[in-house]
């Protein structure tokens, strides 16, 4: 079994643009780092044929919904709210037109597109992710790139 640096090493880059697709800039380093929290205490446990990237996007998957289940929890704002750090990242690591592109596409198209595109997961794969079918997965992805290229201006592309 190779080191778990290795693992995060070659699939951390990967799990993170999954978290900042399903979960948005914001939200998503703290997704990631609770999907290799979660993926250091299971890994001798995991098989040695096991497609590690799948499992880890599986993760992933499971803390953006725990992300999501949060973020339904939490308080309504007050009328006077308290003066908040400066949450922006650094610009080169943000593209809001294209995270609010895809922000505004239907959950199961926004994660077909995220899993499939970003992740480099088969469409099998996303159909278990997603509890659909291949087929299903597939056109979900169609319909969310063909939105996104819709709602995306080409000119806001890098």
């Amino acid at each position: 079994m190779r080191p778990f640096e290795h693992v995060v090493r070659e699939h951390g880059a990967t799990v993170l643009r999954v978290c900042r697709a399903v979960l948005g800039p914001d939200e998503a380093e703290d997704a990631w780092s609770e999907t290799f929290l979660a993926a250091l205490r299971a890994y001798p446990q995991l098989p040695e044929d096991a497609n590690v990237q799948a499992w880890l996007v599986t993760i992933a998957k499971r803390k953006a919904i725990d992300v999501h289940r949060t973020r339904a929890r939490t308080p309504l704002p007050v009328a006077e709210v308290p003066e908040a750090a400066d949450p922006a990242p650094h610009p080169a690591h943000r593209d809001d037109a294209l995270w609010s592109a895809l922000a505004a596409l239907p959950r199961k198209q926004r994660e077909a597109i995220a899993y499939h595109h970003v992740g480099g997961l088969p469409f099998a794969e996303v159909a278990v992710l997603l509890e659909n079918t291949e087929s299903a997965a597939r056109r979900a992805a169609a319909d969310g790139m063909k939105t996104l290229r819709a709602r995306y201006p080409r000119g806001a592309r890098p």
